[in-house]
């Protein structure tokens, strides 16, 4: 028998337990969404049978509409829950198509809609479709949380750009122009009405900043998620100005639909496919059940008004409760269901604020940097998408923790 070979491998110089780990990717260090952290801090609350005034999330407090239900456990019955087409099942991008034609008089084929998994996953997409690693993309601030930080994730860069009460807290043409010299610009988006503000813009500041987006080449998104809660003028569609924008929507809001993840998103037949080929690959397709279920939506208009009727009561409630009380500063309240509260004369550190109001008064309110890290440690947004007793109960525990 021949004598064994010998070992050659080289000695082992650390012990297994030493060994180096792979890290998380830089992308994935994004700052947190608070408004969900204080929700969760809420619910341990709750667990111990204490009670809680839930004015931190947007979410409406209604459930789905009874159509939606119903179109759902329909489906149901049928038993087979398959695959869609990644775009989404044609008879629902044909009605939303429709629904640009009867709210907006704009036409809109169903070739340019697709369905996506709630705004946030046509964020994704559009952002792939729309950008290399590295592409500036203007945004406001204060402004939704979830772009700066999708944006951070996907490898692009956020460009916040202060709005302020002289422009009427929105994005004008003249300060993307001056970020644009700065440094170039890929796209530019804009929320109308606006989270966590209400605030929302005339059709003449959304058709100059769709003619700046042109001249200087930039991609135009328009988030509309808020379209239908608005008060007092209707809002106006990007799409009625220029046709390559890219629209992005949601049946979570006014259809009450959050937790079905479903929305859509509007976009130039250019990118159609190259939108189509990563949703084949990242997800397939939306889940049929919420497709079928958001059909049916459109139909619940009844049902819809009489939910926003409710935060239209909430808003008046607010709009003449905290100025009573000491908090008289806050963006204009057009539409969607907040309140962007300056809080500036009784502190310099909301986060403190928010996490003191909800343990010693039991309201829960989403503290200013989570929109804002540079000027959002004085101001806090209030949530009136809950009942009317939960914004009584904000208004009274506001007042008695404002004069401790």
């Amino acid at each position: 028998m021949a004598p064994p070979l010998p070992d050659r491998r080289p000695p082992m110089t650390r012990p297994i337990s030493a060994t180096l780990h792979p890290k998380p990717s830089a992308r994935s260090n994004v700052a947190p969404f608070l408004a969900m952290d204080v929700m969760a801090a809420a619910n341990r609350r709750e667990t111990q049978g204490l009670p809680v005034a839930h004015m931190e999330v947007g979410q409406p407090g209604a459930p789905a509409p009874r159509k939606v239900v119903e179109a759902a456990q329909a489906a149901l019955a049928i038993g087979r829950i398959g695959y869609t087409e990644a775009l989404g099942i044609p008879s629902l991008r044909q009605r939303i198509a429709r629904h640009y034609r009867d709210a907006y008089g704009v036409e809109v084929p169903a070739s340019r809609i697709v369905v996506t998994t709630g705004s946030s996953g046509g964020f994704i997409l559009g952002f792939l479709a729309m950008f290399d690693p590295g592409a500036r993309v203007a945004i406001t601030a204060p402004g939704y949380p979830a772009y700066r930080n999708t944006l951070l994730g996907l490898g692009l860069e956020p460009v916040e750009i202060e709005t302020t009460a002289a422009t009427g807290w929105v994005m004008t043409p003249e300060a993307v122009e001056r970020a644009h010299a700065e440094k170039p610009l890929a796209g530019l988006l804009v929320m109308s009405p606006a989270n966590p503000s209400g605030t929302m813009m005339s059709p003449q500041a959304l058709a100059a900043l769709g003619e700046t987006c042109r001249r200087l080449g930039l991609w135009f998104v328009s988030d509309e998620i808020y379209h239908g809660l608005t008060y007092e003028a209707p809002a106006a569609t990007a799409l009625a100005f220029d046709e390559d924008a890219v629209v992005i929507n949601s049946f979570s809001k006014y259809y009450c639909m959050t937790g079905w993840r479903v929305g859509w998103m509007v976009v130039p037949e250019a990118l159609v496919r190259p939108i189509e080929r990563l949703s084949q690959s990242l997800y397939i397709s939306v889940p049929y059940l919420s497709q079928v279920a958001a059909e049916a939506a459109f139909e619940a208009t009844d049902e819809l008004e009489a939910i926003k009727a409710g935060y239209a009561a909430n808003r008046a409630m607010l709009l003449e409760g905290l100025p009573r009380i000491g908090l008289p500063d806050f963006l204009p309240v057009d539409g969607a269901f907040y309140v962007y509260v300056d809080i500036g004369r009784y502190t310099n550190d909301s986060m403190v604020f928010c996490r003191e109001l909800l343990e010693r008064e039991g309201v829960a309110t989403t503290p200013g940097p989570d929109f804002d890290p540079a000027r959002g440690h004085r101001y806090l947004r209030i949530s009136f998408a809950g009942t009317q007793d939960d914004c009584r109960a904000t208004l009274e525990g506001l007042e008695r923790f404002l004069k401790r």
